[in-house]
């Protein structure tokens, strides 16, 4: 069964003026459509390999390098696209706002980190927020299109919130302005989302 590029759920142009139309539909229609059909081709002669994302990542060592590049493009963006949305930002509610208080003392503080992890992130790669095995919350980051849930991943657990700061996610709009891509991205954040994996 092959893997297949999502629709998006809102127009190219709707999270402007934070990101601009033209680099969505660019990384949506190009980068994720290519991770996409790469990723079928390097699975197409592999026998028995599972059909779900996830369990493949899980154990995505006992693969070629192409399925962890292009596996980890492929999940990374179906992600991203989903944890954005139209009039997003603001701060996260219930459960989920309790749980950063609890464990990066205030929203602002979370906020600081998370933005220090991709701002610092060297090259290319993600800064997320996992849920580890324990239940507790933490920051991370990971090289290129890793994620916190392959097995070959310093810090484990499972991806509530991501950014790509790969350039070609903000560069048309942004150049070599990283940080401020990531203030805007606070702009378009879907804490519902957020909040549906945190409990999911």
């Amino acid at each position: 069964m092959a893997f297949e590029l999502p629709k998006l759920e809102y127009s190219y142009n709707a999270l402007e003026p934070y990101i601009d139309a033209q680099t969505m539909e660019i990384h949506h229609t190009k980068h994720h459509g290519a991770y996409t059909t790469n990723l079928n081709n390097a699975l197409a002669n592999i026998p028995g390999a599972p059909t779900n994302i996830e369990d493949i990542l899980r154990e995505v060592s006992k693969y070629p390098v192409a399925v962890r590049n292009n596996g980890g493009g492929y999940y990374n963006h179906n992600l991203f696209w989903k944890l954005m949305k139209p009039n997003g930002g603001g701060q996260p509610q219930g459960d989920l706002a309790d749980a950063i208080n609890r464990y990066f003392g205030s929203f602002d503080k979370f906020k600081e980190v998370f933005s220090n992890a991709a701002a610092t992130r060297f090259g290319s790669g993600w800064a997320w927020l996992i849920v580890k095995a324990d239940g507790s919350l933490a920051v991370t980051s990971t090289p290129n299109q890793d994620n916190p849930l392959m097995d070959i991943a310093e810090e484990k657990g499972k991806p509530i919130l991501g950014i790509d700061v790969w350039e070609h996610a903000y560069y048309l709009k942004y150049q070599n302005r990283r940080p401020e891509y990531i203030a805007a991205f606070w702009n378009v954040i879907n804490w519902d989302e957020v909040s549906r994996l945190l409990k999911s």
